[in-house]
């Protein structure tokens, strides 16, 4: 069996390296106060792409945990009964995916949000302030002052609070509220899930975010997770100060948030990942405690797995029981 990382029947038990923070969850249940006392502020105007007799197109932009702007495509089928509704995260670093794409839910009669992360390739507005360095990947953004003003804790927020205004829209089923992504998206999904309890389903392809420490130990700190070496060779060149890092990074890790998980999860992993190794995705997934169900598959690296996006469909539309 093709693999890059540990062999098969250790990574599912592998729970992780990555230090977790003690005041782990004061720190998140703090950070969702703010989002719960933050104003909504956001509005919904027609996309530059008609609308049609089957559903609507719309540019939804809302007011971030810090008061930047932030971007989410919404489409909305025409239909005559309360929708089910999916929020869809992008990958690392870009932007959420054109509006032919995104309309595939659609005709799964699912309504969708899909954000732009602030700062990175699409119209979402990042206004900075981060203390330290900004020249590297987000990871490391903020990583040198207060906890609470890194970039991934403010995007959790902001994701938080887009999940809060989805709860106010007009026609949408509140008890049917998903969230979707792969890599980064896969993260921020997987995160969203675990910090707002309305979200009853989750499908996470490769997830981004995890496990910093297992990463860098492997020197498998480039593409996606190069901040983390960017940072380590120019302020902890002598590593003098590792445990400080990856335990300030353990705020934003993945694996340490479903801990909190009560979403029921559909989790791909493709053996052959290089770009997020295998051990950090199942550090992931054997620290849910929800319903769960993991889909391995040897052959593939960090690439379209569209037969994982076909189990989508079921994934969505089958009644929970």
């Amino acid at each position: 069996m093709p693999i890059i990382d540990m062999p098969l029947e250790k990574l599912k038990t592998y729970k992780g390296t990555n230090p977790i923070p003690n005041d782990f969850d004061s720190f998140w249940n703090e950070r969702m106060d703010e989002v719960r006392n933050h104003k909504l502020e956001y509005y919904i105007e027609p996309s530059e792409i008609n609308g049609f007799t089957a559903c609507n197109f719309y540019d939804l932009w809302f007011r971030g945990i810090n008061g930047e702007k932030v971007y989410a495509k919404y489409i909305k089928p025409n239909l005559n009964y309360n929708l089910p509704l999916i929020l869809q995260f992008h990958g690392y670093p870009g932007a959420s995916r054109g509006w032919f794409e995104q309309a595939s839910f659609a005709g799964m009669g699912c309504a969708l949000l899909a954000m732009d992360c602030p700062g990175q390739g699409g119209k979402g507005e990042d206004i900075g302030g981060y203390k330290g360095t900004t020249v590297s990947g987000h990871i490391v953004l903020g990583l040198d002052g207060d906890p609470k003003d890194m970039y991934y804790v403010r995007l959790f927020q902001n994701a938080s609070i887009l999940c809060e205004i989805a709860k106010k829209l007009e026609g949408i089923n509140i008890n049917k509220i998903y969230t979707n992504g792969a890599s980064q998206g896969a993260g921020i999904a997987l995160a969203c899930a675990s910090l707002n309890p309305i979200i009853k389903k989750c499908a996470a392809l490769y997830p981004f975010l995890s496990d910093y420490k297992r990463v860098y130990d492997m020197d498998l700190d480039l593409v996606a997770y190069e901040g983390i070496r960017y940072y380590s060779k120019w302020f902890n060149y002598m590593g003098n100060n590792d445990n400080d890092m990856f335990k300030k990074l353990g705020y934003i890790d993945v694996h340490n948030l479903v801990i909190r998980l009560k979403a029921e999860v559909l989790f791909g992993t493709g053996l052959m990942d290089n770009i997020c190794p295998p051990s950090t995705q199942f550090a992931v997934y054997n620290n849910i405690n929800s319903k769960k169900k993991h889909i391995i598959f040897p052959d593939y690296t960090h690439e379209e797995i569209s037969a994982f996006d076909d189990m989508l469909i079921d994934f969505f539309l089958e009644e929970e029981l």
